[in-house]
């Protein structure tokens, strides 16, 4: 696939339809990874309420705790995913999208179609987590 190279200058206009698809795609694979971590969530939550858990005692009982929250956190994860990606949607939709948040320049084409609901360039991105902690 030939991918239409970008300027520090602003979006390339036939671009956009491969950045819809790369949204819509990561769309569907974390809309289906939601629906497992629910679907895994509720089958634990189900089966520890049938069940007198005492995971003091019980051998498996840290490992199905550390399981739950280990789902638990993941589903967190993929809804924040769903979260930005909804708003790069939005950013496509108003024209915005592919433009660095903090600096303004774009962000190049690579990391858009990596990370389709990238908001920061990589500089930007690298000094907001070691700003972050």
């Amino acid at each position: 696939m030939s991918v239409p190279q970008r300027s520090h200058n602003g979006p390339v206009p036939d671009a956009d339809p491969i950045y819809a698809d790369a949204l819509q795609l990561r769309m569907a694979r974390a809309l289906a990874q939601q629906a497992a971590l629910t679907a895994a969530v509720e089958d634990m939550r189900v089966t520890r309420s049938l069940t007198v858990a005492d995971d003091e005692h019980d051998p498996e009982g840290s490992t199905v705790s550390l399981d739950q929250a280990r789902d638990a956190a993941l589903l967190h994860r993929v809804e924040s995913t769903l979260t930005e990606l909804a708003a790069a949607q939005q950013r496509l939709e108003e024209g915005s999208y592919g433009v660095c948040e903090l600096c303004g320049h774009q962000i190049p084409t690579e990391r858009l179609l990596a990370r389709p609901e990238a908001r920061l360039c990589v500089p930007c991105s690298v000094r907001a987590a070691a700003v972050a902690g």
